[in-house]
């Protein structure tokens, strides 16, 4: 099977920033083995910091990779937790991790993991097949819960004669997996941060089958404490297996600092060392402050959802009618000055099966009157978050309240309820709503993790609520058929439907933006939305 190159090699490791003095010498760091080289290597100890501060805009949902399915979560448990595979650092290539290598089988049914020996969890458990294997199958149908929102997305559904069949132990040292069906996407699965890394069994048991506060993995660096609303502590892992990408700095501290300005504040007065989720209006400011900026293009989508089961949207026709009232270029261009683009497609351009013919609803505000008259759209409810995300930098209230601009032109009455991040994952599950407003940093790398969101059942992942049988059916034959042009024409077909049905109104793919200080080395933002620190260094 092909582990195709669908990503543009993300650009270069970095420096990155100061330390905080917030959590005193006890407090302790985080840190990943997919973390690049760094010039810290001929640096000396007694010049190192030993803890390094990265600011973010909320705190996690939790810490148990099956239980969490954001952004937040990821950076953080990244350091913690490790799969059997893992990606590249510039691009989503996978790699040996936890497994050293690989067979498949020439239906493509059955995967033969070789394991890593000598490995530990951080309790002190000993890794192997028998660990993979409890990992995986609380995950699987009939155990997993319908609070594990990755659950389907990486290890498939009965219903859909899809996914994982069968997880075995061949001996200490090996296991299987057994597939209902190929699926092309199945490698890169299992480097995901959701999902797919493997957790201790004794953790498991003694927390009752729940690590989202008490994480427990393999990882390089060790979880010490949560402080909700405050930080989250994670410290280097002393006995972590692979020696040649073990931690280098002894601590580090997650910071969660809502507001952006405030976020910007700390990194100039050095209070934290590095800040993600700005936009371009602090830029300046961080520069005049002596900081630097990271910036490259992401693997995102910022989109809107139309809810397909309300009264107001449960037809392609009202949903087109208020995307001829936006004006899509204009909104990027004002919320996200030069650090996104307008989006085009579900998928970000670099993207192999990306296709410039399919063309989204235009801006049209004559005809948006007339046809909203038609289809008897008076009145949206919206539902949004109040947090920067790594896919919108300035939050979705903003968001809401711009293209209530532009609603507010055509007749079109807007309520808007927003929520802090963590509300929000629960209300969009509980609440009623016309509109809600999203987005997706790619896991993988793969066409099928951004196009299978319209496919997949749970509402967290699929928030249109979008139930399209021919449309399931094209994810289907996309995961099952071998990377290629033909692959790729699938995924055009899905885009097409997209297109055709408005169930998002796609708005923008962002830069990957951070603001960090240069005494940082070493560290990088994987494409895939991670922040992994285990080759992080700071100098004194």
């Amino acid at each position: 099977m092909k582990r195709g190159s669908f990503m543009k090699k993300s650009k270069k490791l970095l420096a990155l920033a100061l330390a905080t003095a917030m959590v005193g010498a006890s407090m302790v760091g985080c840190g990943s083995s997919r973390a690049g080289s760094s010039t810290s290597g001929t640096t000396s100890g007694s010049q190192m910091a030993d803890t390094i501060t990265f600011a973010q805009g909320a705190d996690p949902r939790g810490l148990d990779p099956a239980y969490v399915d954001d952004g937040e979560s990821a950076k953080i448990m990244c350091n913690i937790y490790e799969g059997l595979l893992k990606y590249n650092k510039d691009s989503t290539e996978v790699e040996p991790c936890l497994a050293k290598s690989w067979d498949i089988s020439d239906d493509g049914l059955t995967y033969t993991f070789h394991l890593q020996e000598g490995v530990k969890f951080q309790d002190g458990t000993d890794f192997n097949a028998d660990a993979v294997k409890k990992s995986i199958d609380r995950q699987l149908e009939p155990n997993r819960s319908s609070d594990m929102p990755y659950a389907s997305f990486v290890y498939g559904a009965e219903a859909d004669n899809t996914g994982v069949k069968a997880v075995k132990v061949v001996d200490t040292n090996t296991v299987e997996i057994d597939l209902r069906s190929a699926n092309t996407a199945f490698l890169k699965n299992m480097a995901m941060c959701m999902a797919a890394p493997i957790v201790s069994p004794t953790a498991l048991e003694k927390n009752k089958g729940n690590l989202n506060e008490a994480p427990c993995g393999t990882g390089p660096y060790t979880f010490v404490s949560w402080n909700k609303g405050q930080s989250v502590v994670l410290k280097k892992n002393d006995n972590y297996w692979d020696k040649d990408n073990a931690a280098k700095t002894e601590n580090i501290v997650f910071r969660f600092i809502a507001e952006n300005a405030a976020r910007v504040t700390a990194l100039n007065n050095g209070e934290v060392d590095v800040i993600d989720g700005i936009d371009d209006t602090v830029v300046p400011t961080i520069q005049d402050a002596g900081n630097k900026i990271f910036n490259e293009d992401g693997m995102t989508i910022n989109y809107m959802a139309y809810n397909t089961k309300s009264d107001t949207f449960k037809n392609a026709a009202a949903r087109k009618a208020v995307n001829e009232a936006i004006n899509v270029p204009e909104l990027v261009k004002a919320l996200y000055g030069d650090y996104a683009s307008v989006a085009n497609s579900v998928m970000p351009t670099f993207m192999a099966p990306y296709d410039t013919d399919i063309q989204q609803t235009q801006y049209d505000p004559e005809k948006a009157k007339t046809d909203l008259a038609a289809a008897g759209v008076t009145k949206i409810k919206m539902l949004t978050y109040t947090n920067p995300r790594p896919y919108n930098t300035k939050g979705g209230q903003q968001l809401a309240e711009t293209i209530k601009g532009y609603l507010d032109k055509v007749g079109v009455d807007c309520e808007i309820d927003a929520y802090d991040w963590t509300t929000y994952k629960q209300k969009i599950e509980t609440e009623s709503y016309d509109v809600a407003f999203y987005g997706w940093t790619g896991d993988n790398g793969d066409p099928d993790n951004f196009m299978n969101l319209l496919a997949d059942k749970t509402v967290s992942m699929n928030i249109a609520r979008y139930d399209d049988f021919t449309y399931r059916a094209l994810i289907q034959k996309g995961i099952a058929t071998k990377d290629g042009a033909d692959r790729d024409a699938v995924y055009k077909q899905c885009e097409q439907m997209v297109a055709d049905q408005n169930v998002w109104l796609l708005i923008s793919h962002s830069k990957n933006l951070c603001g960090y200080n240069s005494k940082v080395q070493g560290f990088y933002y994987h494409q895939t939305g991670i922040t992994p620190f285990a080759g992080v260094t700071k100098t004194k």
